[in-house]
C-alpha cells in the first residue's frame, strides 16, 4: 500500500521542491567527508548553486536548506523552530558547525553561497 509520505515529501518551505534535495545534498556532502576521514581537514565550504535553484533559491530558502544540510540535518527530522536562530548565528559569526557539531568551518554566507 502507498502511504501519503510516498507521494508528498516533508521539507522546509516555502517550496519543498527547492529545499528537500539541497538539504539532503548538503548532508550527503558532509557524510562523504566523514566516510573518507576528511572532515577535520576542511577549513571552509563554498557552495555554488546553478539552474532554477540559483534563480529562485534565496526566495525559496534553498540557501537555508543547504546550510541546515551541511550542519547535519535532514528535511524530515530537522527542528523547524531552531532554524531561524541557527541561521542568524551563522550569519553573525561567519562560522558553520558541520555534521551535527563535529567540525567548525569558516562560512561567511555572502562569500560562501553563490547563486
Amino acid at each position: 500500500m502507498i502511504s501519503v509520505f510516498d507521494i508528498f515529501k516533508i521539507g522546509i518551505g516555502p517550496s519543498s521542491s527547492h529545499t528537500v534535495g539541497p538539504m539532503k545534498a548538503g548532508k550527503q556532502f558532509t557524510d562523504d567527508l566523514i566516510a573518507r576521514n576528511l572532515l577535520k581537514d576542511v577549513t571552509r565550504v563554498v557552495v555554488d548553486v546553478y539552474g532554477s535553484l540559483s534563480l529562485t533559491g534565496k526566495g525559496h530558502h534553498t540557501d537555508i536548506a543547504i546550510i541546515m544540510g551541511l550542519a547535519g540535518n535532514l528535511p524530515d527530522t530537522v527542528d523547524i523552530d531552531s532554524i531561524p536562530s541557527f541561521i542568524q548565528d551563522v550569519n553573525t559569526h561567519g562560522r558553520l558547525m558541520l555534521a551535527n557539531g563535529q567540525h567548525e568551518v569558516e562560512f561567511p554566507v555572502d562569500q560562501c553561497m553563490n547563486f
